[in-house]
């Protein structure tokens, strides 16, 4: 596994990040913790040296189950969480930015993730009760006290970046990016490469559609999160089907699968992208590592790019409640 850098903060993880959050919560019953260890530790020996939790994913138990399992690894890894919310209850939490709570946060996922320091603390969502410059600002005091080494944003938007950056240099932007929502190329892209910050794009395999995995008639668990996602009703799933067999025709001429294929598209937009894709199965971990191999030319990145242009994907990709939280 080779190394890329976020931007120009000099933080250097490896090529592929692994999402952690559905070990725990969003897509069904939490695995059981010795496969998640097992899955972990699987990570670490294949090279993947950067981990992504937050707080709110369980509530707390997907932080205690990285603090838990990397412990061993810890001077070598780079594990990132996350700040935002005033409480982190199973329904849609309150948003809570304010200097007093991000202290209390970092306190507590210290202690939950067993180490002395987050490697990259992210403001889960922008608060627009809280003057971005406070938030900045108080990562910053944390970051001079050696609790914290570099800030983050998730979902944020260019204003607020860049409100941020003039008082903290942000080291990353955590939002969704993948072959069907390409959203961030046009503004947020070249934002990101003007401030050089590093770009960490989450669901990089549409929350498992671009596997080929699912389909119309996939039935999801009570708990799936995705229930709740237009993208993913049955009529939605239906028509983006022409998405997956673009993926599985390319996969085939490449002698790989359609999830590298997707990886291995993004990790060829920018050389300061990585993607951190989640899974609980050790098969696909090993799958989407093996994506890192697989070089697209730019004959290839122009054919994917006229056969996309030529489909629609059809349904948001949240629901509405929690798209009023993004892009601010």
């Amino acid at each position: 596994m080779k190394n890329r850098t976020l931007g120009k903060s000099g933080l250097e993880v490896s090529t592929l990040g692994l999402g952690c959050m559905g070990l725990s919560v969003s897509y069904g019953p939490a695995t059981n913790k010795t496969d998640a260890i097992k899955l972990l530790h699987a990570a670490v020996e294949r090279g993947v040296t950067f981990f992504d939790t937050a707080e709110a994913y369980g509530p707390f138990v997907n932080e205690e189950l990285l603090g838990e399992a990397l412990e061993p690894f810890r001077n070598k890894l780079v594990i990132a969480t996350k700040f935002g919310f005033k409480s982190v209850p199973k329904e849609l939490p309150v948003l809570d930015s304010s200097p007093k709570r991000i202290r209390e946060v970092a306190e507590a996922s210290l202690k939950r993730l067993k180490t002395d320091y987050i490697d990259l603390f992210y403001q889960h969502r922008v608060d627009p009760n809280v003057p971005m410059e406070d938030v900045a600002g108080t990562v910053k005091d944390l970051i001079q006290e050696g609790k914290v080494k570099y800030f983050g944003m998730c979902e944020a938007g260019a204003e607020s970046i860049r409100k941020a950056h003039a008082v903290q240099p942000v080291a990353a932007l955590q939002s969704e990016y993948s072959l069907w929502w390409r959203e961030p190329e046009k503004d947020m892209l070249p934002l990101l490469e003007e401030l050089g910050i590093g770009f960490v794009p989450f669901s990089p395999l549409g929350r498992g559609f671009l596997t080929g995995a699912i389909n119309e008639d996939t039935k999801f668990d009570s708990t799936d999160f995705r229930n709740t996602v237009p993208r993913f009703s049955t009529e939605a799933r239906k028509a983006n089907q022409a998405m997956v067999d673009l993926l599985t025709s390319i996969a085939k001429e490449k002698e790989a699968t359609p999830a590298q294929i997707a990886l291995a598209w993004l990790l060829a937009q920018k050389p300061w992208i990585v993607p951190i894709p989640g899974t609980t199965k050790l098969h696909r971990l090993e799958e989407n590592i093996g994506a890192v191999k697989i070089a697209l030319s730019n004959e290839d990145l122009a054919q994917i790019a006229d056969a996309v242009a030529e489909i629609e994907i059809e349904g948001a990709r949240y629901p509405e409640s929690m798209q009023k939280m993004v892009g601010k």
